[in-house]
């Protein structure tokens, strides 16, 4: 039994979910506690409770502890299942954070499976689908697996009502790649969801990006979405490069001015446009897994945040491998020992 303490590193929900994928993958049972101990409400949430549910699931797992607001969780799986699922969150919670817990293990499942999740496609605190869609699953595909992957409807905080799905196929193995160079870039736009709120708003964001990234009126996109999605606002700026397309994303909030919600997407787009990282801090998170089953020999990103390390940790816990970062010429490289 693996014993995990939720509340080391930045203490959120990434440990359990890295948990639950590794666990499965690993045929290896976990006992954590301290679930998200660092964050404004402790204990599992309804997002946090789904993807437990849903690990369980293709794993016909036995669990101990998989109520709202448990800090303490037993998870035993068994032999990974391919299946149809689907799961529904319920109330607003992220999508594709359930969507990224069950992925790695489905893939190493004996058949096809489909995954539909309804919730919520953009989260302030969440890898929204336009990051998944447009940064990730190119690169798990550049590495072999074979996933489709669908957005059925936006939703938005705090009404939710968005959905996904995905079809997976099994993968014997995942193909290296190397993400040391970014290469040329070959293209870059910016996008403003809203929906159920003023066009003025996308427009003053998009006015903010163009200031701030010195790109053109013909980069930067209004998108008017259907009413029953929000009402709800998203600003999207997708960087594409030769072997990499990074994607930043800033969600609205009530009583945040236009403004703060565009800057907050160009300064992170800003700051990895000025570096030589091939991939920035949220995907190089992302990386980890797949690269801990032999999808990538290395990769260089930013200065890691304290949500890499404790995801480092995790994935050595579980394959006994090590995470090693070295510092070169203002960037890091990520590589497995």
């Amino acid at each position: 039994m693996i014993e995990i303490d939720g509340s080391e590193g930045e203490g959120g929900g990434q440990i359990l979910r890295s948990s639950l994928s590794l666990a499965i993958c690993t045929e290896q049972p976990f006992r954590i506690e301290n679930i998200r101990a660092n964050r404004e409400k402790p204990g599992l949430m309804r997002q946090h409770l789904t993807a437990v549910d849903a690990a369980a699931a293709i794993s016909d797992a036995e669990v101990v502890g998989a109520e709202i607001g448990s800090r303490r969780l037993e998870f035993r799986p068994r032999k990974v299942m391919a299946g149809d699922y689907s799961f529904a969150i319920g109330t607003a919670g992220s999508c594709t954070l359930v969507l990224q817990t069950v992925l790695p293990p489905l893939l190493q499942a004996h058949g096809p499976s489909s995954v539909r999740v309804s919730g919520e496609t953009h989260n302030r605190a969440c890898p929204p689908v336009d990051f998944v869609a447009r940064a990730f699953l190119p690169l798990l595909r550049r590495m072999g697996a074979e996933v489709d992957f669908t957005l059925v409807k936006h939703g938005f905080y705090p009404r939710g009502g968005g959905e996904i799905s995905a079809k997976i196929r099994p993968c014997k193995s995942l193909t290296p790649i190397s993400l040391v160079s970014r290469g040329e870039p070959t293209d870059h736009y910016a996008e403003a969801y809203i929906t159920g709120i003023p066009v003025q708003i996308a427009q003053r964001e998009l006015a903010i990006l163009g200031d701030m990234l010195n790109w053109d009126e013909s980069r930067l996109n209004v998108r008017e979405l259907p009413s029953e999605s929000g009402p709800g606002n998203a600003v999207i700026i997708t960087v594409a490069h030769e072997h990499v397309t990074e994607v930043f994303t800033s969600v609205g909030e009530r009583g945040v001015r236009a403004e703060t919600v565009a800057k907050r997407a160009a300064a992170e787009a800003a700051e990895y446009l000025s570096s030589d990282a091939a991939v920035g801090s949220h995907l190089a998170d992302q990386l980890l897994i797949p690269m801990a089953f032999g999808g990538i020999a290395c990769f260089s990103t930013l200065t890691p945040t304290q949500h890499f390390h404790s995801n480092a940790k995790i994935v050595e816990r579980f394959t006994k491998v090590r995470c090693v970062t070295q510092q070169e010429n203002g960037r890091t490289l990520v590589r497995i020992q």
